[in-house]
């Protein structure tokens, strides 16, 4: 069985950053492609944030900020080669159907040599223009836990550091901090 990228969404967000979000579980690629015609200071709001951080869904053309790796059928990849195939045709003027199919499957090929990860694998892209003006990606992988993690205070990401100050009141006036607001 081969694995391709499939979308993943863990909270909302894509569907504020992004000018389209992907449906969660939609077959995906890097879809740097996307961005061959723009120049990079023409990039700005939810599309320079779907070329920053976004992977191309293939059922709705949506971006995703996470996909993961899943397994795919040999049907199912037939099938999202022409999928991607028939989009290129259409939105990047492929002269014709063969040309697109060539530019889906270098495309897939590429999104299929990030799979070499176990399924589940979670996958977040940043994509950048270096000082020649060329696009860089670059992809960071997360991986599950075999193990649920119970001491919080020990991840990277939350650090509870001592600060000496007066304590704050048990019972803080809520009603008097609305009021306080500008």
């Amino acid at each position: 069985m081969a694995a391709l990228l499939r979308t993943l969404r863990l909270d909302p967000s894509d569907t504020l950053i992004f000018p389209v979000a992907a449906e969660p579980g939609e077959w995906a690629v890097p879809g740097g492609f996307q961005f061959w015609d723009d120049a990079p200071e023409s990039l700005n709001g939810k599309r320079q944030q779907a070329f920053r951080s976004g992977f191309l869904g293939l059922s709705s053309f949506g971006w995703s900020t996470l996909v993961e790796v899943a397994e795919i059928t040999p049907e199912a990849r037939a099938e999202v080669l022409e999928a991607l195939a028939a989009h290129i045709q259409a939105e990047h003027g492929a002269p014709d159907r063969d040309a697109a199919r060539a530019a889906a499957a270098e495309e897939l090929g590429f999104a299929e040599s990030l799979c070499d990860q176990p399924p589940g694998t979670v996958f977040a892209l940043h994509r950048s223009h270096d000082e020649g003006g060329e696009v860089r990606e670059a992809f960071r992988t997360l991986h599950r836990r075999e193990t649920p993690h119970h001491d919080f205070g020990a991840l990277p990401v939350f650090a509870i550091s001592q600060v000496e100050e007066e304590s704050p009141p048990d019972s803080p006036d809520l009603t008097a901090l609305i009021k306080a607001r500008p």
